[in-house]
């Protein structure tokens, strides 16, 4: 048998907070790749510190539902987890390049415990960002005549916030399928307010690295780049804003496609998930209606 826990921040103010991640759970739990599958947050229940306990499988692999590289997946998760002989320097990682080890836990050492890196700096994260583009324009060939921007939070207190979004940013460049692509960030330049300030595109699509939609995906950011003066009137989209036009697509993680790259990782750590990756691939491409 073989279990899948994945794992997230969660937030006791933001009852949305935890909804991406159960769903990313049931999809993976409807193509069946894992006997069971399980959910674990930091700031909700159940807890991170006690998820372990409910598995049954004695082989579990567990995936952080993070973007960066970072305290939380190098602190936080191992400690609640109480993984025994935890040791980040075993990812071997320039901060983007963590993929898994495998250990064991105090609380129940006799199951093999694969701890994944964060679903973020996955290259099949670039895809789900792609898709994002697709989903908010409704254009399965969204490009051409298009700007699209990658935007983070940014923080001096953790560096590897950065290179997520700037990895992403230059590999969906390398696609040459937008007419020009930019990282921004809400907290460093160059910054999301000014966002029309780096594009010549008429048609611009901002999708923001966070897993969830929160006070920063739909507060800050709409204000900031002056969609609406006030959240709570809404917005349109696309926006008209300086000249261009505004498709905001609000938080990457909300995107169905991100149980794909929970597969990828638990499937880089020797989970043998069969066929699941097509499945998900098929079934998230679906519009609502063709999945009812």
């Amino acid at each position: 048998m073989q279990a899948l826990v994945i794992v997230a921040h969660g937030s006791h103010l933001n009852p949305d907070s935890s909804a991406p991640t159960y769903d990313h759970a049931d999809t993976v739990r409807e193509v069946g790749a894992f006997d069971e599958v399980r959910t674990g947050f930091w700031k909700e229940e159940p807890s991170i510190r006690e998820v372990l306990r409910t598995v049954e499988a004695d082989e579990v692999y567990v995936v952080p539902l993070f973007i960066s590289e970072g305290y939380f997946t190098e602190q936080v998760i191992p400690r609640e987890l109480r993984l025994d002989g935890w040791d980040v320097a075993d990812w071997d990682s320039d901060g983007l390049s963590a993929s898994h080890v495998t250990l064991t836990a105090s609380d129940v050492p006799e199951k093999t415990i694969h701890y994944c890196g964060p679903v973020g700096t996955h290259a099949a994260m670039t895809d789900v960002l792609v898709r994002r583009a697709e989903t908010v324009t409704g254009d399965p060939n969204v490009g051409e005549s298009f700007g699209l921007a990658v935007v983070g939070h940014g923080t001096e207190r953790n560096e590897n916030s950065a290179k997520a979004i700037e990895y992403h940013a230059d590999r969906i460049r390398e696609l040459d399928r937008f007419d020009e692509v930019q990282a921004l960030y809400m907290d460093e330049e160059p910054e999301v307010d000014d966002v029309t300030d780096y594009f010549d595109s008429e048609d611009v699509v901002v999708v923001p690295l966070f897993i969830a939609d929160g006070f920063h995906t739909q507060e800050d950011i709409p204000e900031d780049m002056g969609l609406t003066d006030d959240y709570r009137t809404g917005y349109d989209v696309p926006a008209e804003v300086d000249g261009h036009r505004i498709w905001y697509a609000g938080a990457v993680g909300t995107e169905g496609l991100m149980a794909d790259v929970v597969l990828e990782r638990a499937a880089d750590a020797g989970a043998d998930i069969g066929n699941s990756l097509e499945v998900v691939r098929e079934r998230t491409r679906k519009t609502p209606q063709e999945a009812n």
